[in-house]
């Protein structure tokens, strides 16, 4: 069985490591261009283990390229990870490999298909979440699943802490799973698509925080959009306090809230506004 994997983030290459670890081998590796997403959270480069393991490299503008077909025809690719990697894989590419394409979504799928996982998994005061792995199909995270983890929440849990445990998780299923990929006798299980739900993309200045919200509010933004993310932010005339770790207080604090006080513990005060 040849197997490839597609990656640009952490999350891939602690799965590509622990590949390696439990005695598996790859035979082809895909990533972005360097120039590529440098701000991404979590970017990594794939040239250092590459090079370790005499691993083909190929360095690609998108997914869906032409020339990522190519390759996968021309090393006989099996199965093909595309794991970390925001681009959607088309009919084309998922249809390459002799076996399909494994992803993994970092909820509990069904449950909390779409982007920024993570940070929504706080912002809804979760108590559990997860990683699911899947066969990747034409929609977004909605492929059968081949198995999944359970991540623990409380009050308290950090962005910085979930993507370990989260990145934890993918190492975790890929020794359980690797394998039965490789011996071709995984077992499939449909989502159940009455549970379905989806998460919309987050961005930076969606970490603002604002005097109408309330202390759980904003101490919920402050934790779930922490490193590795943007961190939460609060516009203070021409200054902004951004804000990676606080506390809240009923009586007294820095920022004023609905129904109380945040104040900042982990800050920088920026002088350009946030556009």
């Amino acid at each position: 069985m040849k197997m490839a994997f597609a990656t640009c983030v952490q999350l891939g290459l602690s799965c590509i490591e622990e590949i390696y670890r439990i005695g598996g081998e790859l035979d082809l590796l895909i990533t972005l261009k360097d120039e590529k997403a440098k701000n991404k959270s979590g970017r990594i480069y794939l040239d250092d283990i590459a090079k370790k393991y005499k691993v083909p490299l190929l360095k690609i503008n998108n997914i869906n390229d032409l020339e990522v077909i190519e390759a996968l025809k021309k090393h006989e690719i099996d199965w093909l990870f595309i794991i970390g990697w925001s681009q959607i894989a088309k009919k084309a590419v998922l249809g390459t490999p002799s076996k399909g394409c494994i992803g993994m979504h970092p909820t509990l799928l069904p449950v909390g298909r779409g982007r920024a996982a993570i940070p929504w998994a706080i912002l809804k005061g979760l108590k559990q979440t997860g990683v699911t792995m899947f066969k990747l199909d034409e929609g977004v995270d909605t492929g059968d699943i081949i198995g999944q983890g359970i991540i623990e929440m409380d009050e308290n849990t950090t962005a910085t802490e979930l993507y370990k445990k989260v990145n934890d998780m993918h190492i975790s299923l890929i020794s359980k799973y690797w394998d039965d990929i490789v011996n071709n006798s995984i077992t499939l299980t449909k989502q159940d698509e009455s549970l379905a739900t989806e998460w919309p993309g987050r961005k930076p200045e969606d970490g603002e925080i604002f005097p109408n919200m309330t202390m759980d509010e904003a101490d919920q933004l402050v934790r779930a959009v922490t490193h590795p993310y943007p961190g939460a932010f609060y516009k203070d005339g021409n200054k902004v306090i951004r804000i990676w770790s606080a506390r809240t207080d009923v009586n007294k604090g820095i920022i004023k809230l609905k129904d109380g006080y945040l104040i900042p513990i982990d800050y920088e005060i920026e002088d350009s506004k946030v556009e």
